[in-house]
């Protein structure tokens, strides 16, 4: 077995926000770059993204709100949902796809067709609410991927693991009230999307980290609240949230961590899931704004993947 990289480059490059916006199709280029710098370019499994039928979509987000974004894209330009979050023509196939290229991903990690797998996707999905699209993200691909192997694969217990700078509040929204769920997420606050730091034991793992968290602080919590918990639940599938705009240069917050603290996480995240589900684990792209540290931390990431799937 090996390590599968989905992705649908064209369709989710072609979703702009416009000049200046961090959200932006680069980020997939600098991802790619920074595999053929480590090396492992051409070692993975790549595999095209299907698109996310609606139906699924629906199954996470309020119906009325999915057929309202429908009814609102524009044929030309672009139309704010709030002062980053822009739709474009182009917006709603990309985030069709990169909900599928999770879907696709779980179909063949509980398959056994591969050991696990990167969605190198955009738009990101983690702060999608039920009924709202924010913070760059129109449908929550994670949760999206949870739903389904829930629901198709018949799993009881799905771990969601979130590593981006920004607290998954769309993941939270829409999972709140799955018991088959559980949700660790360190975040920096106070940041957008300006959470509150109450955790629910065996349900909702907050890691809250202030500004200016250097690596030490931060395995240490990692350590303390999330490992606990996942061997508590003994989940039979990890999907993680892998967003690596907690990166020292990232633009759009203040903590201190090197590509490196993303390699450990993502060995410590391999580690459970060699103990409780076979390796099983879907990782997908969410935040991460300063190119050259989004090449650097996911190449590792990556490249962790890779060695467990070996």
């Amino acid at each position: 077995m090996t390590t599968a990289y989905y992705t649908a480059d064209a369709i989710c490059r072609a979703h702009d926000m416009g000049e200046g916006h961090p959200e932006q199709p680069g980020r997939l280029i600098a991802i790619e770059k920074g595999l053929d710098v480590v090396g492992i370019a051409d070692r993975l499994d790549r595999r095209s993204a299907p698109p996310a039928d609606t139906a699924l979509v629906k199954r996470v987000h309020d119906p009325l709100h999915i057929d309202q974004l429908y009814d609102m894209a524009p044929r030309h330009g672009r139309i704010p949902l709030d002062e980053d979050t822009l739709l474009t023509p182009d917006t709603l196939a990309a985030a069709r796809y990169g909900a599928g290229a999770g879907v696709a991903a779980v179909d063949a990690v509980m398959a056994g067709d591969i050991a696990n797998a990167f969605c190198a996707i955009r738009p990101p999905g983690h702060h999608a609410e039920y009924s709202k699209a924010m913070g760059f993200c129109f449908f929550n691909n994670i949760a999206i991927a949870a739903r389904y192997a829930i629901d198709h694969h018949g799993l009881e217990r799905v771990a969601i693991v979130d590593f981006d700078v920004h607290h998954g509040n769309g993941t939270e929204d829409v999972m709140r009230d799955e018991p088959r769920v559980l949700f660790c997420s360190s975040y920096q606050n106070p940041l957008f999307p300006h959470t509150d730091d109450a955790s629910i034991p065996g349900k909702l793992i907050k890691t809250p980290l202030r500004g200016g968290t250097a690596a030490r602080v931060f395995r240490d919590a990692i350590e303390r609240d999330w490992i606990p918990a996942l061997h508590e639940q003994k989940p039979q599938l990890i999907l993680v949230s892998a967003g690596f705009d907690a990166h020292r240069s990232d633009p759009l917050a203040d903590l201190n961590l090197e590509a490196e603290d993303f390699a450990w996480v993502t060995e410590r995240i391999l580690d459970v899931a060699e103990t409780h589900c076979g390796g099983r684990v879907v990782s997908m792209l969410e935040g991460g704004y300063a190119l050259d540290a989004l090449a650097a931390s996911a190449a590792v990431h990556v490249r962790s993947l890779l060695k467990r799937g070996a």
